[in-house]
């Protein structure tokens, strides 16, 4: 499987420009899960359409869509669907979101290659990122502590791991909060006691992913519902998009853009 591992917290397509985009710019932010289909797709489409030139940069799901609602930003890059409270916060300020779904991810636990646990039921990896289980030895490991690793809250793969993991719970305050899907992967990679969680397409030989209730993350199980963890991948524009950006996300949805969704890692929505 190709993959894009993102080690910074901006990736830049283009020329990186400060205030509203005009004409042959186009800007996108959020999703450091979504950060690989933008930028794979944009260094694409420029290459087709030298005219129109595309910044790409992170900084969670959370940050994309404030940036959508402030006018920052002309597409929110999103691994979660968006709140109520962004909702009304855009509505506040007169932007429409229009939802666009890209992609679909099987978002994985993950531990060390060396970690002898291959598969953990939902409950007890809720028990693991609460605090309750603390010891490799209970879930058929060796007799150490677990080292829990997670995203800030401005990531929409936290956000999705507090729905579909934690249901209310939450999440322990020892647990080692990273910045982007890169940086929780180079932290397991490099800690054999430590669990965490990543987008598909992050998933390499430095770390090894979990079944999750006997069922393996791939491609099939994420289609058919049968993986647990599977999610949709978004854009959001105010409104239907027009001009450049709809141009860049007819590209995306194109049997040529959803190839590129599956060169990444991802998995294509057809």
């Amino acid at each position: 499987m190709k993959r894009y591992l993102i080690g910074t917290a901006a990736v830049l397509c283009g020329v990186l420009l400060a205030g509203a985009a005009f004409a042959g710019d186009l800007k996108m932010n959020g999703s450091t899960t979504v950060l690989p289909i933008a930028q794979a797709a944009a260094e694409k489409f420029m290459a087709s359409n030298s005219d129109v030139k595309i910044t790409v940069s992170g900084g969670g799901s959370g940050n994309g869509i404030k940036a959508l609602i402030d006018g920052t930003t002309d597409i929110a890059m999103a691994s979660r669907p968006m709140k109520d409270k962004e909702k009304s916060d855009a509505e506040a300020k007169g932007v429409k979101p229009f939802e666009i779904k890209v992609a679909i991810d099987a978002l994985c636990a993950m531990v060390h290659p060396s970690n002898p646990v291959s598969d953990l039921s939902l409950e007890q990896l809720k028990e693991i990122y609460m605090g309750k289980i603390e010891n490799w030895k209970a879930l058929g490991g060796e007799e150490k502590a677990i080292a829990v690793a997670g995203r800030d809250t401005s990531s929409g793969t936290f956000g999705t791991w507090e729905e579909m993991v934690m249901h209310g719970e939450k999440v322990t305050p020892k647990a080692l909060v990273t910045a982007s899907a890169g940086a929780l992967l180079q932290t397991v990679a490099k800690n054999p006691l430590a669990i965490g969680y990543d987008g598909i397409a992050y998933i390499n030989d430095s770390v090894k992913a979990l079944k999750v209730g006997g069922v393996e993350a791939n491609a099939a199980n994420a289609k058919s519902g049968a993986y647990p963890l599977s999610r949709f991948l978004f854009l959001y524009t105010n409104g239907e998009p027009q001009g450049d950006a709809k141009a860049f996300v007819d590209y995306l949805l194109s049997p040529e853009g959803q190839k590129i969704v599956e060169q990444v890692g991802y998995i294509p929505l057809n």
